[in-house]
């Protein structure tokens, strides 16, 4: 029993209440992976419940290898034979066993996503339906939320709308096509379970026969047919332990019902229920700023973290004028808290509620010089959509880039295929052409079918139109016609899943970028643009697997824990996101998102925040998040731009020089500089650049570099 001598007690009374149904309300920070590997160890080796009559089941396969590393430690190769991982491949463990009963082969394949986007392609094709109308990824995502409610192409209703009686009717056809290809997608490998389980007792009454002991690890993530699946594994002995927190439910955009763990007593009667509510990670003062958020919330169970730790500082709250004060605050903050603690770039986390906010901040931390990394996602500047619409403003700009042309001339699709472009390249090298060029030549290129040749030319005569127009639009009209004009905007609007309206919001948040290089005349506005973004991205060399700052979305947060943590953005539309005004449960479940943001932090927690920012290509006024007003005032301290004796802080990156000129104006040809990337080197050219000074400095290891005086992360020598 010495394995149980580093428990509290709480964690010892979940450990050790072996019989029956049990639910284990395990908050933030307090041991939960612990306490469920130490009772499999508990009920191996102080119960003799053979290891292979024990199912462990997780939501990721790394939370299922750190689960058995674990349990190793306490029991040794024994752990093998626990049933741990996750639902899917519990439920293909099955399956292969005993699929004839569910209607599959045993040696069924599993569909990925690109197979099962090909799948629906072809059923669209045979029902002569359009892609651009009907995006695969979109009609996916209705059958999936079909087979996470159980329900089959029998059972999906027919007499909805246009929308879902399409939908019906891509499902039956795609699920004729995965039978005949002896397919099943990750769906349903738990839903040929359930309905098995359902249909032949005989078949679920061996594996609650083989299964004494069922736990399940983040039960709040749970949907409707992986509750379903326990509850019928469970069926037969009632020992179901299930440890999970409803304050931290935030995937049910994913399909993850409250209910399953609100509702566990209901479902179980005469469960127990044991609430962890000592918290090893977070001082007294961030736990109790995160209680005071969460008891707003109705949907719980009433439970209050607690800590033996110290009181720690309070939660730090910085309002700025400006995103771009908020980010030089947050850069400021990371620079004096190194200083002053030793702590590493590792040690430091930014949250946000949209990967669209990382743009100010990655360009305030290149210019500071603090090496970061996007987790659980990509840099503003090399994500798709930016690429794309990059590319776009090249083409206008250069119609002869042939890399631009070639990234988007059937982005979105236009019919133009990989053996057009081959003739097209062909045909340009010929005659020593770009290809922007060859498109006034298309009748003179050979084996091009007069529907390519079409689209190509209306392709053409998009960029032209573009090109002719730059005298009269401003930039940000320009980039709004290139959105509009060549059908990306539509097609992103079309595909309804999470991941589309995430890159809307990064190409919205593109447009305040472009404002910021508005002077009147587009031509040189647009050359300007351009020039930023491609010194940008050369100034950021920073390596990924290095100390770097972390920076990510709160959803990717889930699981992690930093000494600091800055949560950005902290204002009404943003977060909470705007849709919670309008849909129901959704500002409860924006309010667990900032609870699980908060407890991510162990020593400091800064939250931030504009009064104005500059956000989806508009200038507006922001109101601080009322998750700030709910904070109980002595958890929080407000500070301003001085804090820690921070110097006055930037509104925004600036490109007018006064007559006197900025600290910038002060480098001249010959000037020794210290680059925090590449190290000393000396200017050797200075120009103007759009207001600002584009300087060329000569590196002996890196050769010539061109950088923004503004941006760039140098100091004269």
């Amino acid at each position: 029993m010495d394995y149980l001598q580093d428990l509290n007690s709480m964690q010892r009374l979940a450990v050790t209440t072996v019989e029956g149904p049990l639910l284990v309300v395990a908050g933030a920070g307090s041991g939960k992976t612990r306490v469920l590997t130490t009772r499999i160890a508990h009920l191996i080796r102080d119960h003799q419940v053979p290891p292979y009559r024990i199912v462990a089941v997780t939501f990721t396969n790394k939370a299922a290898q750190e689960m058995r590393e674990r349990l190793e430690s306490l029991i040794g190769p024994s752990a093998a034979h626990v049933v741990m991982g996750t639902f899917h491949s519990l439920c293909v463990r099955i399956l292969r066993a005993d699929g004839a009963y569910a209607g599959c082969a045993r040696d069924f394949q599993i569909f990925d996503d690109s197979e099962q986007q090909a799948v629906v392609r072809d059923v669209l094709r045979e029902l002569n339906l359009d892609p651009q109308r009907l995006p695969p990824k979109r009609l996916l995502a209705a059958i999936s939320r079909a087979k996470e409610e159980l329900v089959t192409p029998e059972e999906y209703p027919t007499n909805g709308d246009f929308w879902e009686q399409t939908v019906a009717k891509v499902y039956t056809h795609y699920q004729q096509k995965l039978q005949r290809s002896n397919a099943l997608d990750f769906d349903d490998l738990i839903m040929r379970v359930v309905r098995m389980f359902q249909e032949h007792p005989e078949v679920l009454g061996k594996y609650q026969e083989r299964y004494d002991h069922i736990l399940v690890d983040e039960y709040q993530d749970t949907n409707r047919a992986q509750y379903v699946l326990v509850r019928l594994l469970a069926g037969r002995t009632g020992n179901i332990c299930v440890v999970g927190d409803e304050d931290q439910s935030i995937y049910a955009f994913r399909g993850a019902d409250i209910r399953n763990i609100l509702e566990f007593e209901k479902d179980f009667p005469g469960a127990a229920v044991i609430k962890l509510e000592e918290n090893y990670r977070s001082t007294k003062n961030i736990l109790g700023a995160a209680n005071s958020v969460i008891r707003n919330n109705t949907e719980r169970k009433e439970k209050n973290l607690w800590t033996q730790r110290g009181e720690g500082e309070k939660v730090t709250f910085f309002q700025g004028a400006s995103e771009w004060e908020e980010a030089r605050f947050t850069a400021d903050a990371i620079r004096e808290l190194r200083r002053r603690s030793g702590l590493a770039f590792r040690d430091f986390a930014i949250l946000y509620r949209t990967h669209a906010l990382s743009r100010v901040l990655e360009e305030e931390f290149m210019r500071s010089g603090i090496p970061y990394r996007i987790v659980s996602g990509v840099r503003f500047y090399e994500r798709k959509e930016i690429k794309d619409l990059l590319a776009y403003l090249r083409l206008v700009h250069n119609p002869d880039s042939d890399v631009s042309f070639l990234r988007v001339v059937n982005t979105p699709r236009r019919g133009i295929g990989a053996t057009t472009l081959d003739r097209l390249s062909s045909y340009a090298r010929q005659f020593e052409l770009s290809l922007f060029a060859s498109l006034s030549y298309l009748d003179g290129v050979d084996g091009i079918s007069t529907k390519a040749s079409r689209a190509l030319s209306g392709f053409g005569s998009l960029v032209n139109s573009w090109r002719e127009r730059l005298v009269s639009l401003s930039l940000t009209a320009l980039v709004t016609a290139v959105l509009e004009e060549s059908g990306y905007l539509a097609d992103l609007q079309s595909d309804r899943d999470e991941d589309a309206q995430e890159r809307l919001e990064n190409l919205q948040e593109f447009m305040s970028l472009a404002k910021q290089f508005e002077t009147g005349s587009t031509v040189e506005d647009l050359g300007t643009l351009l020039e930023y973004v491609a010194l940008i991205s050369d100034v950021d060399t920073y390596d990924t697997q290095a100390d770097a700052v972390s920076m990510m979305t709160v959803h990717a947060s889930k699981g992690l824990e930093f000494p600091v943590v800055f949560v950005v953005g902290l204002e009404e539309g943003i977060f909470p996101h705007a849709r919670s005004a309008w849909e129901d449960g959704q500002l409860e479940e924006e309010r667990r998102l900032i609870y699980v943001a908060m407890t991510r932090a162990q020593e400091y927690l800064f939250l931030t925040c504009a009064r104005q920012r500059t956000l989806f290509g508009a200038v507006k006024p922001s109101a601080v998040s009322s998750f700030v007003r709910e904070i109980d005032p002595r958890y929080l301290k407000e500070v301003g731009s001085s804090f820690l004796g921070f110097s006055s802080l930037q509104t925004a990156p600036t490109r007018q020089r006064g007559a006197e000129g900025g600290p910038e104006a002060a480098f001249r040809v010959g000037d020794k500089i210290d680059h925090k990337v590449w190290g000393r080197g000396m200017v050797v050219a200075v120009d103007d650049s759009g207001g600002d000074l584009l300087l060329t400095i000569a590196f002996p290891e890196q050769g010539l570099k061109k950088v923004l005086a503004h941006l760039a992360p140098i100091t004269k020598v």
